[in-house]
């Protein structure tokens, strides 16, 4: 077992330097699904080097795609033949959440599909019960069997209008995808809004289809019978951007987030600022800096524009050392606050009841052991340990790896006293 280890004396340990923000993977692995609505070579550029994409090349080449991933280049290449294969194995999907996002393209390119039900983040239920529903709408007959979704249509899916009960972005993704290549015009209301979702549906126009509405809260897709292949590049980060401002909120000094894309971050960079650090946008991202200990602030997570439900355990561990005292209400994913139990092993003095944790801050944290539950978490715990003395190791770290390109390498050149260690087995 791999673990992250950071050491640190009885001060904060600040940043300085650069980092660049490549691809985002929330988007990266979802333009990779979209490739299969296209029969041909789709070339997809900006791509994090991060364990998921892998996992995602292999899944499309499980579907009979041929796929040349050079992420050194930060580029990948499916060539999607005509006739594709329908099944998604339990073995892969099990490991990758964003698996699901093939159902839509498999079931309007196959009018078959068999997805496993996905694996990923231990971070709560995110039931696939609006996709499923949705594409029932579609015309499309949809159950579980023996694990799977498995879903088919006789001929092809047919448009409607849709109505999502929460702006989730996977069942938009998967909607969106499923209605390019339906008859006739599918409006689907209360979508999701980020950045990945205009990232996705910008490349679906590239390929032909036609959509109407992007960025907003309503989609009009009029259905075409084929698309085609296209080179896209992917959209930046702006989880990990907004993981590099709370870095240096939490730690301390002047980072250059090149490639950050501060608007995308609107809400987060405000309340940083409002807490007492300090932002500055380039053309070609941001410098965000802090001299001193941060006030706490009150975060409450939304679907886009607002706060993001990815950067909250980096809000609860900025507010373990911030002075003053901060609530937490995650209204997004009811598992996320498995953090506050790791954080808490740390000195935190934090406290939850049901989706609201108060968390009062404290100068410094101590070193300790702790696991990752999930990417953004082991991510989280890693930065704490900058503000906290002594050794502080995170265990699971493959979680990190599967969401940050560098991770460790990264901090090291920003001056941070962390290493990559394999631990016994006992340790687990």
């Amino acid at each position: 077992m791999e673990a992250f280890v950071v050491t640190s004396g009885e001060d904060r340990s600040p940043l300085h330097g650069t980092v660049r923000v490549g691809g985002a993977k929330n988007s990266a692995l979802k333009l990779m699904a979209a490739a299969l609505l296209a029969p041909g070579t789709t070339t997809i550029t900006n791509l994090p080097d991060i364990l998921d994409v892998a996992v995602m090349a292999r899944l499309l080449e499980e579907l009979g795609c041929t796929v040349s991933l050079d992420l050194d280049a930060e580029r990948v290449d499916i060539d999607v033949p005509e006739t594709l294969g329908h099944h998604a194995p339990y073995h892969l999907v099990r490991r990758l959440r964003a698996s699901i996002s093939v159902l839509g393209p498999l079931l309007a390119r196959c009018g078959r599909a068999e997805v496993s039900l996905p694996g990923g983040d231990n971070i709560g239920s995110r039931g696939l019960d609006m996709h499923l529903r949705g594409l029932s709408d579609l015309g499309a007959e949809v159950g579980i069997e023996h694990g799977y979704v498995v879903a088919s249509v006789v001929d092809r899916l047919v448009g409607t209008p849709l109505w999502l009960d929460f702006p989730s972005v996977g069942a938009t993704e998967n909607l969106v995808m499923a209605a390019t290549l339906a008859h006739g015009t599918t409006v689907v209301d209360n979508v999701a809004r980020e950045p990945e979702i205009v990232d996705l549906c910008t490349m679906l126009v590239e390929m032909g289809a036609r959509i109407e509405g992007i960025g907003s809260s309503t989609l009009v897709v009029d259905g075409v019978d084929r698309l085609h292949p296209v080179a896209h590049a992917t959209v930046t980060d702006r989880i990990v951007t907004g993981t590099w401002a709370f870095a240096t909120a939490m730690a301390g000094g002047e980072l250059v987030v090149e490639g950050g894309v501060a608007g995308h971050l609107d809400i987060v960079l405000d309340k940083l600022v409002s807490a007492g650090a300090e932002v500055q946008v380039r053309p070609d991202g941001f410098v965000v800096s802090a001299e001193r200990r941060l006030d706490a602030f009150d975060v409450v997570t939304l679907p886009y524009p607002g706060f993001p439900t990815d950067l909250q355990p980096f809000a609860m561990a900025l507010a373990a050392v911030s002075d003053g005292t901060a609530m937490i209400t995650e209204n997004v994913f009811e598992a996320r606050f498995m953090f506050a139990q790791e954080l808490a092993r740390l000195g935190a003095d934090v406290r939850t009841d049901g989706h609201h944790a108060v968390v009062r801050g404290r100068p410094l944290l101590s070193g300790a052991e702790v696991v990752a539950h999930d990417i953004r978490a082991g991510a989280a715990l890693v930065l704490a340990g900058l503000a906290a003395s002594g050794r502080t190791t995170v265990a699971d770290s493959f979680h990190i790896d599967r969401g940050y390109p560098g991770f460790v390498e990264t901090l090291q050149r920003l001056g941070v006293d962390v290493e990559r260690v394999e631990l016994p087995d006992y340790d687990r």
